[in-house]
């Protein structure tokens, strides 16, 4: 009976490390951006620079403690270190619940989010089931031999950094963020069909004999009058509503500081949009593939357009490349443009705000057989 329980609860903890593991392979700069909203939190920005670091190992160590635990091989070590591991999750979520300062945890990343109470109950179901593997430690014993549990922990390594190599470099496998092929992002734009918006009631608070009191509109006291001193009008959540849209803070903010999202989005035909985060160089090394889709872009009539957080430098890469009068820069929040250009920079082929397609930098390339095809405009 013994035995079939602890079998039992490594198989789960297995699969659930596992499966959590592979979903942020999937997306390593999610987990690295969830990272430093935590340490933004705790006042530790210095650590902001390591988070995909410390994103990439966790996310390997993750996968292959699950597959350790489900060989059972080693679980002397493995119990040790999955344990301290999910008391390490289990932290951070209760932190996120107790302090309603982070609402989603990025346990299973952007395909599968997680409210942080929820993130919170699956870290303690785990950690009572890793208790148990850790009591009982002992008494595991895997089934296969060394050398062959040896291969399937370093194929397991392998394939780790692989997929988030690949993410990395290319655009995440699945793509489960609101700028995916085929999504409009005018639509993600507005809150969803039927969604219930925020419940709020506005309170006032006043000072009176040296002591501040609160009173919603319809309880204010009878005899207000200028004895009360007036400090301030707030609205106070009473209700969470689900009116919050996928894609907040896309506003397309020209150079002369117009709004120009509305306008940019709904233009007729195609259009390119290359999206980035910073230009670190005014050479990259993407830099003759893109001069060779405006070329062919701007044969068909095809607008093209460059929306970052960072214009100083978007404006340097266009004057050092003679294209500072052929392209418009549109400013656009940090955090819409790191959720929008996963990898730093991506091409955007739009139409109506559409996207119709988009690539990484590193296959550029993919999309000139494709815009040749393109009518003219």
């Amino acid at each position: 009976m013994k035995k079939t329980f602890l079998n039992t609860a490594r198989l789960l903890v297995g699969i659930l490390f596992i499966f959590s593991g592979l979903i942020k392979a999937n997306d390593p700069l999610g987990l690295s951006y969830k990272m430093q909203e935590f340490f933004e939190v705790w006042n530790m920005p210095a650590l902001d620079a390591y988070t995909l670091g410390f994103s990439v190992i966790m996310i390997v160590f993750e996968i292959l403690a699950g597959v350790a635990v489900i060989l059972g091989w080693r679980m002397r070590l493995f119990a040790w270190l999955l344990l301290l591991l999910i008391i390490f999750f289990s932290f951070l979520t209760g932190y996120a619940v107790i302090s309603g300062k982070i609402r989603e945890c990025g346990c299973f990343g952007n395909c599968i989010p997680l409210q942080a109470m929820g993130s919170f109950i699956k870290d303690l179901i785990l950690l009572v089931l890793i208790s148990i593997l850790f009591i009982y430690r002992k008494d595991i014993h895997t089934t296969f031999s060394n050398n062959n549990s040896l291969l399937v922990l370093s194929f397991t390594i392998i394939i780790s950094f692989s997929v988030q190599w690949y993410a990395l470099r290319y655009l995440p496998l699945v793509d489960c963020l609101p700028f995916k092929k085929g999504a409009s992002i005018l639509e993600k734009m507005k809150p969803p069909p039927g969604a219930i918006p925020d419940s709020t009631v506005i309170n006032f608070v006043y000072e009176k004999n040296h002591k501040t009191m609160e009173y919603t509109a319809d309880k204010l006291p009878a005899d207000l009058d200028s004895s009360y001193t007036f400090i301030k009008r707030y609205d106070k959540l009473i209700r969470k509503g689900n009116a919050e849209p996928e894609i907040k803070d896309f506003s397309l903010i020209s150079a002369s500081g117009n709004d120009s999202t509305q306008q940019i989005l709904d233009r007729r035909g195609y259009q390119l949009m290359l999206i980035s985060r910073s230009f670190p160089q005014t050479n990259p090394h993407w830099n003759k593939v893109f001069i060779l889709l405006y070329t062919l872009a701007k044969s068909k009539n095809i607008p093209v357009s460059l929306v970052t957080s960072n214009r100083p430098d978007a404006v340097a890469y266009l004057d050092a490349n003679a294209l500072s009068n052929s392209i418009p820069v549109f400013g656009c929040d940090a955090t819409a443009v790191k959720t929008a250009a996963r990898v730093d920079p991506s091409l955007y082929l739009l139409k109506r705000g559409t996207i119709l397609d988009k690539w990484s930098y590193a296959n550029f390339e993919i999309a000139i057989p494709i815009l040749s095809e393109l009518p003219v405009q």
